[in-house]
């Protein structure tokens, strides 16, 4: 899933995706797991072309295959249809520290990717998710590849501080 970039100290957990109902809830696609995990996370900001806005969850829950929420002082479906498209952030430190050997999705993005070898294959632009791994998209600006993000056979090393992923995977793959 594609995510750009928010303003720093940010991470970007879902997106508003429509409206629900009449009375000024939102549909948001969340990228927690389990999705309903967006919502105990605090402070929302709701950012769009790189400005953010704190909001204030007054309630939300699963619905259906989404997660459906009320931000206080959105009351009607048109304020709430000006909000689709904004992303939902929240402050890093709203994050609890990953296990070791885990990683966010948005600690992995941009870090450069070289192999065993020390070839450079490009830089991660995204992480996907695919149902058997996660797997990243790295790019070098002629070739986008697909590297399956299996620690131990593929991944062979993350290191945030360097912001680079040490992989054993050839550039011909």
């Amino acid at each position: 899933m594609a995510r750009r970039r928010e303003p720093e100290g940010l991470v970007e957990l879902g997106r508003i995706t429509g409206v629900w109902g009449v009375r000024g809830w939102v549909r948001v696609q969340s990228h927690t797991e389990p999705r309903t995990n967006i919502l105990g996370y605090r402070p929302w900001h709701l950012c769009r072309d790189g400005h953010c806005r704190p909001v204030e969850l007054a309630g939300g829950r699963a619905q259906g295959k989404g997660i459906v929420a009320h931000l206080a002082g959105v009351d009607d479906r048109d304020a709430a249809a000006a909000l689709v498209g904004a992303t939902v952030c929240v402050p890093r430190s709203a994050l609890p520290e990953p296990a070791p050997g885990e990683y966010y999705w948005t600690d992995l993005e941009d870090l450069d990717v070289v192999n065993r070898a020390g070839v450079r294959l490009g830089r991660v632009v995204r992480v996907m998710a695919t149902g058997a791994n996660d797997v990243l998209v790295v790019a070098d600006g002629t070739t986008e590849r697909l590297i399956p993000f299996v620690q131990g056979r593929v991944i062979r090393a993350v290191d945030l501080e360097a912001g680079r992923i040490v992989v054993d995977w050839e550039p011909d793959w």
